[in-house]
């Protein structure tokens, strides 16, 4: 199956489609973008250059069955299309936070949360305490809670 992202002119993904591989075939029996763009088109009344091949498998920039990853994150409704890295963009979880673009996810100002301690991880397990570290927009921190 092919995955085809609906982008508007601003570059927001409006749906995903999938498609059979044979949608997306050449005269040659190879699946192509363009081949798969055009169907769309045809099919549904979509300028051929705003329907963007995404992967279904591919979350920050890893593919989850081992194989080459493809436009750092399957598309879903609501994301954006960076035509210049080539990246489809989740929804920005807080203003303060950048583009890591090599792992095509947003990261807070100050780096990722800290890891829990031993004894915090064994405490969730237990079902004592709900450990985790949240974002703190306004102090620009990760806090802990429990």
């Amino acid at each position: 199956m092919a995955h085809f992202a609906k982008i508007s002119e601003e570059n927001e993904v409006l749906q995903v489609l999938t498609l059979d591989n044979k949608d997306c075939e050449n005269s040659e029996g190879v699946e192509t973008e363009s081949v798969g763009q055009q169907y769309l088109e045809t099919h549904n009344n979509w300028p051929a250059n705003l329907w963007i091949q995404t992967s279904y498998w591919t979350l920050n920039n890893t593919h989850l069955n081992g194989g080459t990853p493809f436009r750092g994150n399957y598309a879903g409704h609501g994301f954006t299309w960076d035509s210049e890295n080539e990246i489809f963009w989740p929804p920005k979880p807080y203003s303060s936070w950048v583009k890591n673009t090599s792992e095509a996810r947003w990261q807070s100002p100050i780096g990722d949360a800290p890891d829990l301690t031993a004894e915090q991880i064994a405490q969730n397990e237990a079902n004592t305490h709900t450990n985790q570290y949240v974002w703190n927009e306004s102090g620009q921190s990760w806090d802990l809670t429990s």
